[in-house]
């Protein structure tokens, strides 16, 4: 009766795992789509693809299944057609929210997203609401199995970026937007493609919540946000303190 129990769980996890990689694909092809439609086909003058390829390789998706999400977007029909749009709103203790969602029913993601922020204690706000609290930011990671710090950090140091940072498994390496596609394919030539390429919203104005019941709700909503089909990607200015956190992820 116990292995049963335990072969019941042993399943339960390997099916979590592939409905969460199975999302993980659904969202990496939606950005290639979008991608190739906005800039074009060619990821070595389309530097939002070239970004997208990276991560769909790295995450072992099969390149024609890459070939194919780059082709999606760029027929004449308008069947499946994959848009853009950006949500902004607010959570609670103030956070400010925007979320990234590609989709090819427009109506079926405003109602998912306003429904949520409503149900979760949020509340959805009008397009330039938040994103003065944010800009758009480069980051290119690398495995520290690529070098050593020192090393890497010299290397970079030779090229415009903004900052290098060594975290637990990873050298993070931020740039402007303008300089996103050089710095990637500098390093590109050296180290092959990296872990993780994104161009994502980055807070400049943070919002610090303190009190234990909005960090859980706010917790909350932007996990609710993050588990919705059509969204991409959830980014808040919210600055919570080390104590707290670890009452609210317990």
């Amino acid at each position: 009766m116990a292995g049963h129990s335990k072969f019941k769980n042993i399943m339960h996890r390997k099916g979590a795992q592939d409905k969460k990689r199975a999302k993980l694909f659904s969202r990496l092809i939606r950005e290639i789509s979008v991608a190739a439609k906005i800039g074009g086909k060619d990821p070595d003058s389309n530097p939002r693809l070239r970004a997208a390829v990276n991560n769909a390789l790295s995450s072992n998706m099969a390149k024609d299944n890459i070939q194919k999400a780059i082709n999606k977007n760029n027929t004449n029909s308008d069947n499946d057609q994959i848009l853009e749009i950006i949500y902004e709103g607010f959570g609670p203790g103030g956070a400010a929210i925007i979320i990234e969602s590609m989709t090819d029913n427009k109506n079926r993601s405003a109602s998912e997203i306003r429904s949520t922020f409503s149900k979760y204690n949020g509340n959805l706000g009008i397009s330039g609401s938040v994103k003065h609290n944010f800009k758009k930011t480069g980051i290119i990671s690398y495995s520290h199995e690529v070098d050593d710090f020192e090393s890497f950090f010299e290397f970079c140091a030779n090229q415009n970026v903004d900052d290098i940072q060594e975290n637990d498994d990873t050298y993070d390496v931020i740039t402007t937007l303008e300089s996103f596609h050089n710095v990637m394919v500098y390093l590109e030539n050296k180290y092959s493609f990296p872990k993780l390429s994104v161009i994502e919203w980055r807070p400049i104005n943070t919002i610090d919540v303190n009190d234990e019941e909005n960090a859980k709700k706010l917790f909350t909503l932007l996990d609710k946000l993050e588990d919705l089909d059509d969204v991409q990607t959830v980014v808040s200015n919210f600055n919570v303190d080390e104590e707290l956190l670890k009452k609210v992820i317990q």
